[in-house]
């Protein structure tokens, strides 16, 4: 069996996350108020009992994201005697999730990681102002469809490009207002079940966020990275690395880049992972995993009873 541990991005988070195993075990304890130290921010009591709107907000999001993933993380080492390097064969993440997975394998320290995702958070919402960039799930088109007949090469209405590759027949574009408008009524000429304007609060992973990839370039230039104590599927790559200056240099493309999170899923199943387990809030990966290659075995670890079930497999 080869395992790889993944990771979740934005849009996973919900009030409440985290509390369980807080209330269970010291190891996530401990994780939340390292999280809380280094933002010097009360985080976690915003997690547990905070306001959705507020939770959602990206500078917080991303960071609460991470606790709660490492905390199940280290949750499984402290009570389950997981070992990275012994039961996984790789480490991959959403988005967001890339820093989660990288935290985990010891390539970023929890503290510096939470500190990256708070001002990634904060550049990628002030890169573009509010109301001049959107994001839309097309629903029932594969990525030849959509990149053949929604996307426009000439950019008429503006900038408009794929952001996440996520499973067969599930797209996200993004980019300036009136073109996501334009390439959602393409889409649905050309076949999409749902082509839906999301609720977010700016274009991520489109040319406009050039400003935070700027920004991250200099966050991520001040802190040590580590080589993972196994291989990152890097998003920007859809393929293996270990190299620490590779890695800086990728999570500042991917900023602007696509998110092939389906190709990455697909070259795990190539290369011998037969085991997925996502660590942390929700089960969207375990969703999208089941779409794209349905020989995998999927398990999800984000509460003590989750957790508890995984470590039997051990």
């Amino acid at each position: 069996m080869t395992r790889a541990f993944c990771f979740p991005g934005q849009g996973s988070q919900a009030v409440g996350m985290g509390v369980a195993l807080a209330e269970a075990y010291a190891a996530a304890r401990e994780v939340f108020e390292e999280v809380d130290d280094a933002l010097d921010q009360k985080l976690f009591a915003l997690m547990s009992t905070g306001e959705q709107d507020e939770l959602t907000l990206t500078e917080n999001a991303q960071p609460a994201l991470m606790a709660v993933s490492m905390a199940a993380y280290r949750c499984l080492e402290a009570e389950a005697g997981f070992d990275l390097g012994k039961h996984a064969g790789f480490v991959a993440g959403h988005s967001l999730g890339e820093y989660s997975a990288l935290a985990a394998s010891g390539a970023i320290s929890i503290s510096d990681t939470a500190k990256l995702l708070k001002a990634r958070g904060q550049a990628m919402q002030k890169a573009v102002p509010v109301g001049m960039g959107a994001m839309a799930a097309l629903l029932g088109l594969d990525i030849a469809v959509v990149e053949a007949d929604v996307m426009d090469p000439d950019q008429a209405d503006g900038i408009c490009t794929i952001a996440n590759d996520n499973a067969p027949g599930q797209v996200v574009i993004s980019g300036a207002k009136a073109a996501v408008a334009a390439a959602n009524e393409r889409a649905k000429a050309a076949g999409a079940k749902r082509a839906m304007e999301l609720p977010v609060s700016a274009p991520f992973h489109c040319p406009m966020m050039q400003p935070a990839a700027d920004a991250m370039a200099e966050a991520l230039g001040a802190i040590t990275i580590a080589p993972p104590r196994v291989p990152l599927v890097a998003n920007v790559l859809a393929a293996p690395t270990s190299d620490p200056e590779t890695i800086r240099k990728l999570l500042v493309e991917q900023i602007t880049a696509r998110v092939r999170w389906r190709e990455s899923v697909l070259w795990l199943g190539d290369n011998g992972v037969d085991t997925l387990v996502e660590v942390g809030a929700g089960k969207i990966l375990t969703g999208m995993a089941k779409r794209i290659n349905r020989e995998l075995t999927n398990h999800n670890v984000s509460d003590p009873a989750t957790l508890e079930a995984f470590a039997a497999t051990l």
